[in-house]
């Protein structure tokens, strides 16, 4: 089995367009108001934004993306008006990590584990 994609709630789906278009997606479905859909920059999945009446209550969602360049794709993000919540640290989990959220409150981290991501080292043998 593989993900093939995540779909997260919006309110507004065109402002989440413009949003999710800054972080460098690529947006390859258009179906306003209810719904988009992009592809990413690296990999096969896809990410999507469904138009909701009700956002969820609580913490929401949690959205991780990858990058090796994450110091500097943050630099840009902010160059461009882009706020974070956290900046690029190093985190006990061994990943490096930046924090923002979207429009709608969906929480989004800016990542890099490297081999971490898969293989830590409490990682399950089996």
């Amino acid at each position: 089995m593989n993900l093939n994609q995540v779909t997260v709630p919006s309110k507004n789906v065109e402002k989440s367009i413009s949003f999710y278009e800054k972080l460098g997606l690529v947006l390859i479905v258009k179906a306003l108001p209810h719904y988009a859909r992009f592809e990413c920059k690296e990999g096969e999945a896809t990410f999507s934004i469904h138009e909701v009446e009700k956002l969820p209550e609580g913490e929401g969602v949690y959205i991780y993306f990858e990058t090796e360049q994450l110091d500097k794709e943050v630099d840009t993000l902010r160059s461009i008006g882009i706020e974070f919540d956290l900046l690029p640290t190093d985190q006990s989990w061994l990943w490096r990590e930046a924090r923002l959220k979207d429009p709608d409150g969906n929480n989004i981290i800016l990542y890099f584990a490297g081999d971490n991501r898969k293989n830590p080292p409490w990682k399950i043998n089996s």
